[in-house]
């Protein structure tokens, strides 16, 4: 009988390096699973780069491995590069999974936190099972990852689950190769891992069952501060309109809307609208909170999201969250664990004081928490999604470069919206959503981002990228530093953002639209065409400038641009329309305001908060960009003819006159057109504006891409119909799909310039 080829073949063996996300998803397990499956021999090990596999068996089956590992390699890994070597052979017994070698110069890449997986979710509802009931079930596939990391590569001893030893039961499925939760570093179960506890303010542990307890008093009204992944989060019943309105009071967040998490993908569609990409997005590993159109009559508090026609809903992503949504039997409003605008209490002695004026009970447990991290929030705009905050189950994933950098590069961001970027070789670092650094504990955790990130990735920076603005605590923090320094102009990171973003250097012709930033001329730019690299920018156009009367007292008062606007578009003439109307006897006083009193701003933003104040919408503003997102949603998606809008040419440029728009606005307000109708009209007219910005930057530069960015780029109804526009124009359309179009983009951006210019 003939010999197999398997049979007579000459073995040989493999060296393969494969490097990205690999670390802390189950890609261990799924070599080993992989080889034996093949009947291979060798290893595979962690190591300071990622993972290294040895493997030894006939030619034909060696060709299949590599050929199936990166292919069927676990859903949360992201394998970047697979490098292959010849090595002698060995007299291997078997593949196994030894044990990770540690070294300095590591380049391993750390994963996001990882929602829990459909296996540990049945499991924790199964009666039968060990782990019944257990809220820190997880596996390979699933858990905790950054939030509990202190150092690389992962293992369970350079992580908070340390302070932890595995009981038997727990050692033997680790060290089984048929288990699921083989070398799952955070495995634990209820007789030897974290355990829950149920305190009131003064610190007193309750009796009973501290889930149960915890579920019973939500469904009776009251706030219970829950320990989750990343900080502690603020739970009530959802539709309990006393117990939502005094979360909102006690929380000092007047109309900002609450998040609402769902048991699962059925309970949230009876609250929003879910098509497939929300649906994909809703249930995927990363489960942020996302923007859906509010059903009506959902039943729904209606301090949740007062006056919202969107609602921010995410599905529960740990063990803990799905038997506390089992056990309350309804959604629950899950919103960060601080006082409006800080970030999220982490740290246990912290969160008892900081919240202890908002919780009536604390459902904690003992595992620490190395790293806050809040949720991240997406939305679909033109049908795909689009980060607003990008945070839990994103970072640290890096930013792959299809370029290297030729020096490492720390970036400081913004002053909103603040994160931090660490960068080197082909991979940029970004933090998770830190906050507004206006408040202390920002800042705190502000220098945390960096360092932990600075040893997570082992970068030490060899230059210190900031804002130009020079009041940012970001830009005096790195001015302080004393190393090289580069000051990025903020409009230009934000297209560098774009471009990093969909792995292009340019040139293109970028569109920064924002609520504002510091420009080069002393002026606050934010409404920006400017021709881009990465290198360096010409700013080809702008919305035409108009004073900002009180300075930043305007972005939180509306009325005061519509006053500036109002007095540009009618020449100082008398007229009034909508809230501007109610502050009449004031508003000549205001406008003529001159210097450090009302500073020049070509700011899209504070236009959309003039067209606002005018239609009525909004004289003030309890939180950033609620007079646009109220605009939006008055637009809805009602057809509308755009209003004309003049390009004048100017120097060596353009401007796009927002005060004749304004006076476009105000006549059609005059004639008494539906408000509604009136908002579409001037978002096509903006969208009309963006194109015909774009044809005139074309013409100078001859370029056909265009990159969009800045935090105006987040309105759904701007950024798909000036996509459409472009599109139908022949340009070639870039847009943020990695990273926040926000200033949370920012520091992206920063660091590639930095990297190219210093």
């Amino acid at each position: 009988m003939a010999q197999t080829q398997d049979a007579v073949a000459v073995p040989a063996r493999l060296g393969i390096r494969v490097e990205g996300v690999v670390q802390g998803v189950g890609f261990r397990p799924f070599v080993h699973g992989l080889a034996r499956s093949l009947d291979l021999t060798g290893r595979v090990v962690n190591d300071a780069a990622g993972v290294s596999i040895e493997v030894q068996g006939a030619p034909d089956r060696l060709a299949r491995f590599l050929e199936r590992l990166p292919l069927e390699a676990p859903p949360a890994a992201v394998v970047e590069t697979v490098s292959v070597d010849t090595l002698p052979l060995a007299d291997d017994a078997a593949f196994v999974i030894g044990p990770s070698i540690v070294s300095a110069g590591h380049t391993a890449l750390v994963t996001p936190d990882i929602a829990t997986c459909e296996a540990c979710r049945r499991e924790v509802l199964d009666p039968t099972a060990r782990r019944y009931r257990y809220p820190f079930t997880s596996c390979s596939a699933c858990g905790p990852r950054f939030t509990i990391a202190r150092d690389v590569p992962y293992d369970r001893a350079a992580t908070t689950m340390a302070a932890f030893a595995m009981c038997g039961d727990c050692a033997r499925e680790y060290a089984d190769p048929a288990d699921r939760r083989f070398h799952a570093e955070p495995i634990a179960c209820p007789a030897c891992g974290p355990r829950l506890r149920l305190h009131d303010a003064d610190g007193r542990t309750l009796d009973g069952d501290p889930l149960a307890r915890a579920a019973a008093a939500i469904r009776a009204g009251r706030i219970v501060a829950v320990k989750g992944l990343g900080g502690y989060h603020l739970a009530v019943a959802a539709q309990d309109e006393a117990a939502v309105a005094r979360l909102r009071s006690r929380k000092h967040r007047e109309e900002k809307p609450f998040a609402v998490m769902a048991a699962g993908l059925d309970s949230a569609r009876t609250l929003v609208e879910v098509d497939a990409t929300a649906a994909e997005l809703l249930t995927g590993v990363e489960r942020p909170i996302v923007l859906l159109r509010h059903r009506p009559g959902a039943g729904l508090a209606a301090s949740v999201a007062p006056g919202n026609a969107w609602l921010g809903v995410m599905l529960p992503y740990t063990p803990l969250h799905h038997l506390l949504l089992h056990e309350v039997g309804a959604p629950i409003v899950l919103t960060s664990g601080n006082r409006s605008d800080e970030p999220i209490a982490y740290r246990d002695a912290e969160a008892g004081e900081r919240l202890r004026d908002i919780a009536d009970l604390w459902l904690t447990h003992d595992r620490s928490i190395h790293i806050r991290t809040d949720d991240s929030v997406v939305r679909v705009v033109a049908a795909a999604p689009q980060l607003v905050r990008r945070a839990r189950g994103y970072a640290p994933r890096p930013i792959t470069l299809p370029w290297v950098l030729p020096r490492a590069v720390l970036a400081c961001g913004a002053e909103l919206k603040s994160t931090v970027c660490l960068a080197r070789g082909r991979h940029a670092f970004l933090s998770h959503h830190l906050g507004d650094l206006e408040h202390y504990e920002t800042f705190a955790a502000f220098t945390q981002a960096i360092e932990h990130l600075g040893r997570l990735f082992d970068v030490t920076p060899e230059v210190i990228a900031h804002d130009l603005h020079p009041e940012y605590l970001s830009t005096k923090w790195a001015r302080e530093r004393g190393e090289r320094l580069v000051g990025v102009q903020h409009h230009h990171a934000h297209v560098a953002a774009c471009l990093a973003d969909n792995g292009e250097t340019g040139p293109v012709i970028g569109v920064a639209l924002d609520g504002l930033g510091y420009g080069t001329d002393g002026t606050l730019w934010g409404g920006e065409f400017l021709v881009a690299d990465l290198a360096a920018f010409t700013r080809v156009g702008h919305l035409a400038t108009v004073p900002m009367p009180g300075g930043s007292a305007a972005i939180r008062e509306p009325w005061r641009m519509a006053a500036a606007y109002l007095h540009r578009a009618f020449e100082g003439g008398e007229i009034a329309l909508g809230v501007h109307a109610r502050h009449v006897g004031v508003w000549r006083a205001v406008v003529e305001l001159g210097g450090a009193h009302a500073p020049l701003t070509s700011s899209a933003g504070r236009l959309f908060d003039a067209v606002a104040a005018i239609l009525d919408v909004r004289d003030r503003v309890s939180y950033e960009g609620q007079a646009a997102i109220e605009l939006e949603q008055l637009a809805g998606d009602l057809p509308a003819t755009p209003y004309p809008i003049e390009i004048r040419l100017v120097g060596d440029g353009f401007e796009l006159d927002g005060a004749g728009l304004i006076r476009a606005v105000a006549a059609d307000v005059i004639a008494g057109t539906g408000r509604a109708l009136i908002a579409a009209r001037f978002h096509e007219s903006l969208a009309e504006a963006i194109v015909g910005g774009c044809r005139a930057a074309r013409e100078r530069s001859g370029l056909d891409a265009v990159a969009l960015s800045g935090g105006v780029f987040q309105n759904a109804r701007l950024l798909a119909r000036a996509i459409e526009r472009l599109d139908g124009e022949g340009f070639r359309v870039l847009r943020h799909r990695r990273v926040p179009p926000n200033d949370g983009g920012v520091s992206l951006g920063q660091a590639v310039v930095a990297a190219r210019v210093a």
